[in-house]
C-alpha cells in the first residue's frame, strides 16, 4: 500500500539508526528529507558554485559547522561529488571532530580526520567552502577574510544564519553566499528536490533512493539555474535577477520546470542503476 517513506524531523542521531534500519527492511524507499534533501539542494549550489569559482571538487577544502543530521548527509553528498574526506574539517559545539572523539556515531566518525587543536579560526585560513548547518552569527567576517579568494559560504542556520549575506560580501566581496531564507538569493529550501524526487523514484516503481538517484538530482537542480529562465518564473519573482551567477545558483521553488526535469532524471538514474522495477519510455514521460 505504500510505494516509498519520507522521514522528517528526527534528529541526529537517532535519524541515522532508524532510516538505516527501515532501509533494510523494506523493499520501498525510505528516504530521510532532512538529511538527504538538504544534502542534495547544496550540492547543486555548490556544483554552480564552483563552476563559477573555476574550481573542482577534488581540489577545493570545506570547512563545516555543524554536525547534525543535514551536516552530515551535506558532507557526505560533497564527498560523493568528489571532495576528499581529508579536504572536510568539521565542527560541532564541543569543537572539532578528531579521531579521539568518543561520543560521535558511526556516521560522524567517518569525518573525524581533523587535528584535535584545530581551531575554526585555523581551519578557515584558506579554505574554499564554509557550510553552517549550526546556529546565529557564528561565523565571523574576519575568519571571512581569510577564506581563499571569492569562497563560498553557505550559512544555512534558520531563522538567523551563522553570518549576514551583506556581512560575509563587506569581508570578501567574491563571495557566494546562501542562506535557508527566502528574502535573501540562493536560498537552500529542501522543496526544491522533495516531491520531485520521490515523483521520479514512484513512476519507476523503485526500491531504493541511492546514490544514483541522489546525484543525478543534483545535476538536475544545478543544470535547470544554468538555463534561460522561463516566463512563468519571471512573473513570479518580479523585480529579482534570476540569471545564472552568484546571485542565482540555484532555481526557484516555484520554477515549473522542477518536476519534469528532476522527475524524468530520478527516474532515468533508477533504471541505470538497477533499482527499478518498472521500465519506462522517458520521452513520452517527460
Amino acid at each position: 500500500t505504500f510505494g516509498a517513506v519520507n522521514l522528517e524531523d528526527i534528529k541526529a542521531p537517532e535519524c541515522f539508526i532508524v532510516e538505516r534500519q527501515c532501509r533494510e527492511t523494506m523493499n520501498i524507499p525510505v528516504f530521510h528529507d532532512d538529511q538527504h534533501g538538504t544534502a542534495i539542494v547544496v550540492a547543486a549550489a555548490a556544483t554552480n558554485a564552483l563552476q563559477i569559482a573555476g574550481k573542482k571538487p577534488q581540489d577545493i577544502r570545506v570547512v563545516g559547522l555543524g554536525a547534525g543530521a543535514a551536516g552530515v548527509a551535506c558532507h557526505t553528498m560533497l564527498h560523493k561529488m568528489g571532495v576528499p574526506l581529508n579536504n572536510i574539517t568539521i565542527f560541532d559545539k564541543d569543537g572539532v571532530l578528531h579521531p579521539g572523539r568518543t561520543d560521535l556515531c558511526p556516521e560522524q566518525m567517518a569525518f573525524a580526520n581533523a587535528d584535535s587543536e584545530i581551531t575554526l579560526q585555523q581551519a578557515l585560513t584558506g579554505a574554499d567552502m564554509f557550510l553552517g548547518l549550526s546556529g546565529p552569527g557564528l561565523l565571523k567576517p574576519e575568519q571571512v577574510k581569510d577564506m581563499a579568494e571569492n569562497p563560498i559560504i553557505f550559512a544555512l542556520a534558520n531563522p538567523t544564519p551563522e553570518i549576514m549575506p551583506d556581512v560575509a560580501r563587506a569581508a570578501s566581496p567574491g563571495a557566494m553566499i546562501a542562506t535557508g531564507r527566502s528574502d535573501f538569493a540562493n536560498q537552500v529550501n529542501n522543496v526544491l528536490c522533495f516531491p520531485f524526487i520521490f515523483r521520479g523514484a514512484l513512476d519507476v516503481e523503485a526500491s531504493d533512493i541511492n546514490d544514483a538517484m541522489k546525484l543525478a538530482c543534483v545535476d538536475a537542480i544545478a543544470g535547470l539555474a544554468r538555463q534561460t529562465t522561463t516566463a512563468e518564473v519571471g512573473e513570479a519573482y518580479k523585480g529579482e535577477r534570476l540569471t545564472f551567477g552568484p546571485d542565482y545558483l540555484i532555481p526557484k521553488p516555484f520554477d515549473p520546470r522542477l518536476l519534469p526535469t528532476i522527475a524524468s532524471a530520478v527516474a532515468k538514474a533508477a533504471m541505470e542503476s538497477g533499482v527499478a522495477k518498472r521500465t519506462i519510455d522517458l520521452d513520452r514521460y517527460n
